[in-house]
Protein backbone atom coordinates (compact mmCIF):
# COMPACT_ATOMS: atom_id res chain seq x y z
CA UNK A 1 0.00 0.00 0.00
CA UNK A 2 1.31 3.44 -0.94
CA UNK A 3 2.17 5.89 1.85
CA UNK A 4 -0.66 8.26 0.93
CA UNK A 5 -3.19 5.41 1.19
CA UNK A 6 -1.79 4.47 4.61
CA UNK A 7 -2.38 8.07 5.65
CA UNK A 8 -5.92 8.04 4.25
CA UNK A 9 -7.05 4.69 5.65
CA UNK A 10 -4.57 3.45 8.28
CA UNK A 11 -3.83 6.57 10.35
CA UNK A 12 -0.13 6.29 9.46
CA UNK A 13 2.04 8.63 11.51
CA UNK A 14 2.99 10.48 8.32
CA UNK A 15 -0.46 12.10 8.57
CA UNK A 16 0.95 14.65 11.00
CA UNK A 17 3.03 16.28 8.27
CA UNK A 18 1.48 15.06 5.02
CA UNK A 19 -2.15 16.05 5.69
CA UNK A 20 -1.33 19.68 6.67
CA UNK A 21 0.87 19.89 3.58
CA UNK A 22 -1.94 18.72 1.29
CA UNK A 23 -4.90 20.48 2.92
CA UNK A 24 -4.50 23.69 0.84
CA UNK A 25 -4.75 21.57 -2.31
CA UNK A 26 -7.88 19.91 -0.91
CA UNK A 27 -9.30 23.41 -0.45
CA UNK A 28 -8.61 24.20 -4.10
CA UNK A 29 -10.18 20.88 -5.10
CA UNK A 30 -13.30 21.72 -3.05
CA UNK A 31 -13.67 25.18 -4.63
CA UNK A 32 -13.34 23.82 -8.15
CA UNK A 33 -15.75 20.91 -7.63
CA UNK A 34 -18.28 23.05 -5.73
CA UNK A 35 -18.19 25.70 -8.46
CA UNK A 36 -18.76 23.04 -11.08
CA UNK A 37 -21.71 21.52 -9.21
CA UNK A 38 -23.23 24.97 -8.72
CA UNK A 39 -22.86 25.72 -12.43
CA UNK A 40 -24.94 22.63 -13.27
CA UNK A 41 -27.50 23.49 -10.58
CA UNK A 42 -27.95 27.01 -11.96
CA UNK A 43 -28.14 25.78 -15.54
CA UNK A 44 -24.89 27.40 -16.64
CA UNK A 45 -23.73 23.92 -17.61
CA UNK A 46 -26.34 21.63 -19.12
CA UNK A 47 -26.94 17.99 -18.29
CA UNK A 48 -27.87 16.05 -21.40
CA UNK A 49 -30.55 13.38 -21.26
CA UNK A 50 -30.29 10.48 -23.68
CA UNK A 51 -33.34 8.65 -25.00
CA UNK A 52 -33.03 5.63 -22.68
CA UNK A 53 -32.79 5.32 -18.87
CA UNK A 54 -29.36 5.69 -17.31
CA UNK A 55 -28.16 4.13 -14.06
CA UNK A 56 -24.91 5.50 -12.66
CA UNK A 57 -22.93 3.24 -10.33
CA UNK A 58 -20.28 5.33 -8.65
CA UNK A 59 -18.62 6.34 -5.42
CA UNK A 60 -17.59 9.44 -3.54
CA UNK A 61 -14.03 8.20 -3.03
CA UNK A 62 -11.31 6.75 -5.19
CA UNK A 63 -11.31 3.12 -6.47
CA UNK A 64 -11.59 -0.24 -4.82
CA UNK A 65 -15.14 0.09 -3.52
CA UNK A 66 -16.78 -2.78 -5.42
CA UNK A 67 -18.55 -1.05 -8.28
CA UNK A 68 -17.83 -3.71 -10.88
CA UNK A 69 -19.65 -6.60 -9.12
CA UNK A 70 -22.70 -4.35 -8.74
CA UNK A 71 -22.57 -3.37 -12.42
CA UNK A 72 -22.46 -7.07 -13.34
CA UNK A 73 -25.34 -7.80 -10.96
CA UNK A 74 -27.46 -4.98 -12.41
CA UNK A 75 -26.79 -6.18 -15.96
CA UNK A 76 -27.96 -9.67 -15.05
CA UNK A 77 -31.07 -8.36 -13.30
CA UNK A 78 -31.90 -6.13 -16.27
CA UNK A 79 -31.57 -9.05 -18.68
CA UNK A 80 -33.87 -11.16 -16.48
CA UNK A 81 -36.48 -8.38 -16.65
CA UNK A 82 -36.35 -8.31 -20.44
CA UNK A 83 -34.14 -5.25 -20.90
CA UNK A 84 -31.30 -5.09 -23.42
CA UNK A 85 -28.67 -3.44 -21.21
CA UNK A 86 -25.40 -1.90 -22.23
CA UNK A 87 -22.51 -0.58 -20.15
CA UNK A 88 -20.49 2.61 -20.56
CA UNK A 89 -17.18 3.37 -18.89
CA UNK A 90 -14.38 5.89 -18.99
CA UNK A 91 -12.04 2.97 -19.64
CA UNK A 92 -9.24 3.84 -17.25
CA UNK A 93 -5.86 2.95 -18.78
CA UNK A 94 -7.38 2.14 -22.18
CA UNK A 95 -5.52 2.91 -25.41
CA UNK A 96 -8.07 2.39 -28.17
CA UNK A 97 -7.47 3.81 -31.64
CA UNK A 98 -10.70 5.81 -31.59
CA UNK A 99 -13.61 6.60 -29.29
CA UNK A 100 -16.31 5.68 -28.47
CA UNK A 101 -14.73 2.25 -28.55
CA UNK A 102 -17.07 -0.74 -28.72
CA UNK A 103 -15.60 -3.87 -27.20
CA UNK A 104 -15.68 -7.13 -29.16
CA UNK A 105 -14.31 -10.64 -28.74
CA UNK A 106 -10.89 -9.51 -29.95
CA UNK A 107 -10.57 -6.60 -27.49
CA UNK A 108 -7.64 -6.59 -25.10
CA UNK A 109 -7.21 -4.93 -21.71
CA UNK A 110 -4.68 -2.58 -23.35
CA UNK A 111 -7.36 -1.32 -25.73
CA UNK A 112 -10.33 -1.38 -23.39
CA UNK A 113 -9.07 -1.26 -19.81
CA UNK A 114 -9.40 -4.09 -17.31
CA UNK A 115 -12.85 -3.42 -15.80
CA UNK A 116 -14.71 -2.88 -19.12
CA UNK A 117 -13.13 -6.06 -20.51
CA UNK A 118 -14.14 -8.00 -17.40
CA UNK A 119 -17.74 -6.76 -17.72
CA UNK A 120 -17.88 -7.57 -21.43
CA UNK A 121 -16.49 -11.08 -21.02
CA UNK A 122 -18.64 -11.87 -17.98
CA UNK A 123 -21.95 -10.36 -19.14
CA UNK A 124 -21.77 -10.61 -22.94
CA UNK A 125 -23.54 -7.28 -23.44
CA UNK A 126 -22.47 -4.23 -25.46
CA UNK A 127 -19.81 -2.16 -23.69
CA UNK A 128 -18.61 1.24 -24.92
CA UNK A 129 -15.72 3.23 -23.47
CA UNK A 130 -14.45 6.76 -23.84
CA UNK A 131 -14.21 10.10 -22.05
CA UNK A 132 -17.48 11.31 -23.63
CA UNK A 133 -20.05 9.26 -21.74
CA UNK A 134 -22.92 10.78 -23.71
CA UNK A 135 -21.37 9.64 -26.99
CA UNK A 136 -20.82 6.22 -25.39
CA UNK A 137 -24.48 5.98 -24.38
CA UNK A 138 -25.74 7.08 -27.78
CA UNK A 139 -23.49 4.50 -29.40
CA UNK A 140 -25.09 1.76 -27.30
CA UNK A 141 -28.61 3.00 -28.02
CA UNK A 142 -27.86 2.66 -31.73
CA UNK A 143 -26.86 -0.95 -30.97
CA UNK A 144 -30.35 -1.58 -29.57
CA UNK A 145 -29.69 -1.11 -25.84
CA UNK A 146 -32.74 0.14 -23.95
CA UNK A 147 -31.08 0.77 -20.59
CA UNK A 148 -27.60 2.19 -19.95
CA UNK A 149 -25.50 1.32 -16.90
CA UNK A 150 -22.58 3.64 -16.26
CA UNK A 151 -19.58 2.07 -14.53
CA UNK A 152 -18.43 5.04 -12.43
CA UNK A 153 -19.26 8.58 -13.51
CA UNK A 154 -21.04 9.83 -10.39
CA UNK A 155 -19.25 13.17 -10.75
CA UNK A 156 -19.84 13.28 -14.54
CA UNK A 157 -22.83 15.62 -14.22
CA UNK A 158 -23.01 16.32 -17.93
CA UNK A 159 -24.79 12.99 -18.37
CA UNK A 160 -28.30 13.06 -16.93
CA UNK A 161 -29.03 10.01 -14.83
CA UNK A 162 -32.32 8.44 -13.83
CA UNK A 163 -30.84 6.55 -10.89
CA UNK A 164 -27.71 7.12 -8.84
CA UNK A 165 -26.29 4.17 -6.91
CA UNK A 166 -23.32 4.95 -4.66
CA UNK A 167 -21.02 2.15 -3.49
CA UNK A 168 -19.09 2.44 -0.21
CA UNK A 169 -16.38 0.08 1.01
CA UNK A 170 -17.93 -1.13 4.26
CA UNK A 171 -14.52 -1.80 5.80
CA UNK A 172 -12.51 1.26 4.79
CA UNK A 173 -15.58 3.57 4.69
CA UNK A 174 -14.46 7.18 4.11
CA UNK A 175 -10.89 7.00 5.36
CA UNK A 176 -9.94 10.19 7.17
CA UNK A 177 -13.00 11.93 5.70
CA UNK A 178 -11.03 14.55 3.77
CA UNK A 179 -11.20 15.52 0.11
CA UNK A 180 -8.40 14.73 -2.33
CA UNK A 181 -5.46 14.83 -2.04
CA UNK A 182 -5.36 15.10 1.80
CA UNK A 183 -8.02 12.36 1.90
CA UNK A 184 -9.56 9.79 -0.46
CA UNK A 185 -12.85 11.56 -1.18
CA UNK A 186 -13.93 13.15 -4.46
CA UNK A 187 -17.10 14.44 -2.78
CA UNK A 188 -18.00 14.71 0.89
CA UNK A 189 -20.21 12.35 2.86
CA UNK A 190 -22.99 14.94 2.44
CA UNK A 191 -23.36 13.56 -1.11
CA UNK A 192 -24.75 10.19 0.02
CA UNK A 193 -28.31 11.32 0.92
CA UNK A 194 -28.66 12.78 -2.57
CA UNK A 195 -28.23 9.35 -4.19
CA UNK A 196 -31.16 7.05 -4.89
CA UNK A 197 -29.41 4.08 -3.29
CA UNK A 198 -26.30 3.60 -1.15
CA UNK A 199 -24.69 0.16 -1.07
CA UNK A 200 -22.15 -0.91 1.54
CA UNK A 201 -19.71 -3.51 0.24
CA UNK A 202 -19.02 -5.72 3.25
CA UNK A 203 -18.41 -4.49 6.78
CA UNK A 204 -20.25 -4.99 10.05
CA UNK A 205 -24.04 -4.71 9.52
CA UNK A 206 -24.71 -3.22 12.96
CA UNK A 207 -22.17 -0.43 12.52
CA UNK A 208 -23.24 0.28 8.93
CA UNK A 209 -26.90 0.43 9.92
CA UNK A 210 -26.04 3.21 12.35
CA UNK A 211 -24.32 5.15 9.57
CA UNK A 212 -27.17 4.76 7.06
CA UNK A 213 -30.24 2.68 8.02
CA UNK A 214 -31.63 2.78 4.45
CA UNK A 215 -28.44 1.56 2.76
CA UNK A 216 -28.24 -1.86 1.15
CA UNK A 217 -25.64 -4.38 2.26
CA UNK A 218 -23.72 -6.34 -0.36
CA UNK A 219 -21.39 -9.27 0.17
CA UNK A 220 -19.18 -10.89 -2.44
CA UNK A 221 -19.71 -14.62 -2.97
CA UNK A 222 -17.43 -17.11 -4.73
CA UNK A 223 -18.37 -20.64 -5.80
CA UNK A 224 -15.62 -21.64 -8.24
CA UNK A 225 -12.12 -20.94 -9.50
CA UNK A 226 -11.26 -20.71 -13.19
CA UNK A 227 -8.01 -21.59 -14.92
CA UNK A 228 -6.90 -18.57 -16.92
CA UNK A 229 -5.12 -20.53 -19.66
CA UNK A 230 -7.96 -22.92 -20.54
CA UNK A 231 -11.11 -21.56 -18.90
CA UNK A 232 -11.49 -24.78 -16.92
CA UNK A 233 -13.88 -24.36 -13.97
CA UNK A 234 -13.47 -26.12 -10.64
CA UNK A 235 -15.84 -25.85 -7.70
CA UNK A 236 -14.24 -23.82 -4.94
CA UNK A 237 -14.73 -26.57 -2.36
CA UNK A 238 -13.04 -29.14 -4.59
CA UNK A 239 -10.15 -26.84 -5.41
CA UNK A 240 -9.65 -25.99 -1.74
CA UNK A 241 -9.57 -29.67 -0.79
CA UNK A 242 -6.97 -30.45 -3.45
CA UNK A 243 -4.89 -27.25 -3.11
CA UNK A 244 -5.28 -25.66 0.34
CA UNK A 245 -1.98 -23.76 0.04
CA UNK A 246 -1.63 -21.23 -2.79
CA UNK A 247 0.14 -18.07 -3.83
CA UNK A 248 -1.90 -14.93 -4.42
CA UNK A 249 -1.66 -11.54 -6.08
CA UNK A 250 -4.01 -8.62 -6.48
CA UNK A 251 -3.76 -5.37 -8.43
CA UNK A 252 -6.90 -3.70 -7.09
CA UNK A 253 -7.75 -0.72 -4.92
CA UNK A 254 -7.38 -2.72 -1.69
CA UNK A 255 -5.33 -5.89 -2.32
CA UNK A 256 -5.59 -6.93 1.32
CA UNK A 257 -9.34 -7.39 0.88
CA UNK A 258 -8.65 -10.17 -1.65
CA UNK A 259 -6.06 -11.83 0.58
CA UNK A 260 -8.44 -11.67 3.54
CA UNK A 261 -11.14 -13.27 1.39
CA UNK A 262 -8.85 -16.18 0.55
CA UNK A 263 -8.02 -16.65 4.23
CA UNK A 264 -11.73 -16.58 5.10
CA UNK A 265 -12.44 -19.23 2.48
CA UNK A 266 -9.85 -21.49 4.09
CA UNK A 267 -6.75 -21.03 1.93
CA UNK A 268 -3.23 -20.79 3.33
CA UNK A 269 -1.14 -18.21 1.48
CA UNK A 270 2.49 -19.15 0.95
CA UNK A 271 3.25 -15.89 -0.87
CA UNK A 272 1.10 -12.83 -1.47
CA UNK A 273 1.81 -9.66 -3.41
CA UNK A 274 -0.31 -6.55 -3.82
CA UNK A 275 0.10 -4.20 -6.77
CA UNK A 276 -1.33 -0.79 -7.60
CA UNK A 277 -4.86 -0.64 -8.93
CA UNK A 278 -5.12 -1.24 -12.70
CA UNK A 279 -1.59 -2.65 -12.76
CA UNK A 280 -0.54 -3.47 -16.33
CA UNK A 281 1.08 -6.86 -15.75
CA UNK A 282 4.10 -8.29 -17.54
CA UNK A 283 5.48 -11.80 -17.26
CA UNK A 284 8.41 -10.58 -15.14
CA UNK A 285 5.96 -9.58 -12.38
CA UNK A 286 5.39 -13.27 -11.69
CA UNK A 287 8.98 -14.42 -11.33
CA UNK A 288 8.80 -14.03 -7.55
CA UNK A 289 6.18 -16.78 -7.16
CA UNK A 290 7.04 -20.44 -6.68
CA UNK A 291 5.74 -22.46 -9.61
CA UNK A 292 4.94 -25.58 -7.56
CA UNK A 293 1.82 -23.92 -6.11
CA UNK A 294 -1.31 -22.56 -7.79
CA UNK A 295 -1.38 -18.79 -8.18
CA UNK A 296 -4.76 -17.21 -7.41
CA UNK A 297 -5.73 -13.71 -8.55
CA UNK A 298 -8.83 -11.60 -9.04
CA UNK A 299 -10.89 -11.69 -12.22
CA UNK A 300 -9.89 -8.10 -12.88
CA UNK A 301 -6.22 -9.12 -12.84
CA UNK A 302 -6.84 -12.24 -14.91
CA UNK A 303 -8.16 -10.35 -17.96
CA UNK A 304 -4.74 -8.69 -18.25
CA UNK A 305 -2.84 -11.98 -18.10
CA UNK A 306 -4.70 -14.06 -20.68
CA UNK A 307 -2.04 -13.72 -23.35
CA UNK A 308 0.79 -15.16 -21.24
CA UNK A 309 -0.93 -17.12 -18.46
CA UNK A 310 0.69 -20.31 -17.18
CA UNK A 311 -1.29 -23.45 -16.45
CA UNK A 312 -1.06 -23.05 -12.68
CA UNK A 313 -2.62 -19.57 -12.73
CA UNK A 314 -6.25 -19.35 -11.62
CA UNK A 315 -8.71 -16.59 -10.78
CA UNK A 316 -11.53 -16.33 -8.30
CA UNK A 317 -14.67 -14.75 -9.80
CA UNK A 318 -16.98 -13.15 -7.25
CA UNK A 319 -20.61 -12.10 -7.53
CA UNK A 320 -22.64 -9.55 -5.62
CA UNK A 321 -25.04 -11.05 -3.11
CA UNK A 322 -27.89 -9.18 -1.40
CA UNK A 323 -30.31 -10.18 1.30
CA UNK A 324 -33.92 -10.90 0.34
CA UNK A 325 -35.27 -7.44 1.17
CA UNK A 326 -32.37 -5.57 -0.42
CA UNK A 327 -32.74 -7.68 -3.58
CA UNK A 328 -36.43 -6.69 -3.71
CA UNK A 329 -35.42 -3.03 -3.44
CA UNK A 330 -33.05 -3.36 -6.41
CA UNK A 331 -35.66 -5.25 -8.41
CA UNK A 332 -38.32 -2.62 -7.75
CA UNK A 333 -35.93 0.14 -8.80
CA UNK A 334 -35.28 -1.55 -12.14
CA UNK A 335 -38.95 -2.39 -12.77
CA UNK A 336 -39.84 1.28 -12.27
CA UNK A 337 -37.60 2.19 -15.23
CA UNK A 338 -39.71 0.01 -17.53
CA UNK A 339 -42.81 2.20 -17.02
Amino acid sequence: MRLIEKVWFKQHRAKYWLVPLLLPLSGVFYLLSATRRLAYKLGLFKSIQVSKPVIVVGNIGIGGNGKTPIVVDLVQRCKALGFNPGVISRGYGAHAKSYPYMLDKYSTSLEAGDEPLLIYQRCQVPVAIGADRIANAQCLIKQGCDIIISDDGLQHYRLHRDIELVVVDGNRLFGNGLLLPAGPLREGVWRLPQADLVVFNGGQPEKLNQLNPSALLMTLAAVEVIQIHTGKRVLLADFLTAQPTVNALAGIGDPQRFFDTLHTLGFTLSQQQGFIDHKDFALDDFNQFKTDLPLLMTEKDAVKCQAFACEHWWYLPVSAHFGKQDAKTLQAMLKALAK
